[in-house]
């Protein structure tokens, strides 16, 4: 149980750092200089100033100097990134599906808010989550799909780690295609783009680390919440439908995220049908 809780002190840890990536990256700003400083007064911040949720608790939300509004963000990102550390060490103990997993949901948690934000997804988190899962896939096994059965058609055989590399590129690469094919028909159709192509990335680097199977989940599940939520919050707002950009990866991240936390139920049971 204490290795959960380190864990969970790490995770507050690369919160604070996600925060940085989630303002920065998408504006296309360091990561690494200047150092953190209040976006309103350009202050740099203290490290005192700098301490994970403590600091905002104690400044009760506001820049020490200018007195501004700190977002509600910081402290959700935080807490939010502590929590899933804390949920996946105690769950698998300290080995390499953990780290996976705690990787796999620090990227979506940076990716479900610089969405919401920005209406951008970078690459930063992406394609090299992508990268990230297919080097995973090679010491954590990725749960088995209609690849496996592929595989068997064609007479090749694959096992261990090679088999689950297969996995994770098929994973990544079908359920991007799809939604690349569906963007580019809604295009050819409304003659407006419907998809950005960070939603392409965003699914592919899904696939990398669930498969196919839970890339494939998370394509219906955050479609689905979208479509349903988007309409409701158009419907309240009396927003253009024709010209309200849905943040669909931040539907798309929550999903997965949602399916991360379940797993390997949820995809042992899609597998068998």
């Amino acid at each position: 149980m204490i290795e959960a809780f380190v864990a969970l002190v790490f995770g507050l840890l690369i919160g604070s750092f996600l925060n940085v990536c989630i303002y920065r990256w998408p504006r296309d700003l360091s990561v690494v200089r200047p150092r953190s400083h209040c976006t309103s007064c350009e202050k740099t911040i203290a490290w005192y100033d700098n301490l994970p949720l403590a600091s905002f608790l104690a400044l009760r939300g506001r820049c020490r100097h200018c007195g501004a509004r700190i977002s509600w963000r910081y402290p959700v990102v935080e807490l939010l990134t502590a929590l899933l550390f804390f949920y996946f060490v105690r769950e698998f103990g300290v080995t390499a599906a953990a780290l996976k997993m705690c990787a796999f949901s620090a990227m979506l948690v940076a990716l479900i808010f610089s969405d919401l934000e920005m209406r951008i997804l970078p690459d930063e988190l992406t394609l090299g989550g992508t990268l990230a899962g297919l080097v995973f896939s090679v010491f954590v096994p990725v749960p088995e799909s209609i690849v496996q059965a592929v595989l068997w058609f064609t007479g090749t055989q694959l096992s261990g780690r090679s088999h689950s590399f297969v996995e994770a590129a098929a994973g990544a690469a079908a359920p991007a295609f799809l939604l690349w094919v569906a963007g580019w028909f809604y295009e050819r159709v409304r003659h407006r783009e419907g998809l950005g192509f960070g939603d392409v990335k965003l699914i592919a680097m899904v696939g990398s680390f669930l498969g196919l199977s839970g890339a494939l989940l998370t394509l219906a599940g955050g479609s689905l919440a979208g479509s349903l939520i988007g309409y409701a919050y158009i419907r309240a707002t009396r927003k253009d439908a024709s010209t309200y950009e849905l943040p669909l990866g931040t539907f798309l991240s929550i999903a997965a995220l949602a399916l991360g936390l379940a797993a390997p139920k949820v995809l042992n049971w899609y597998g068998s049908l």
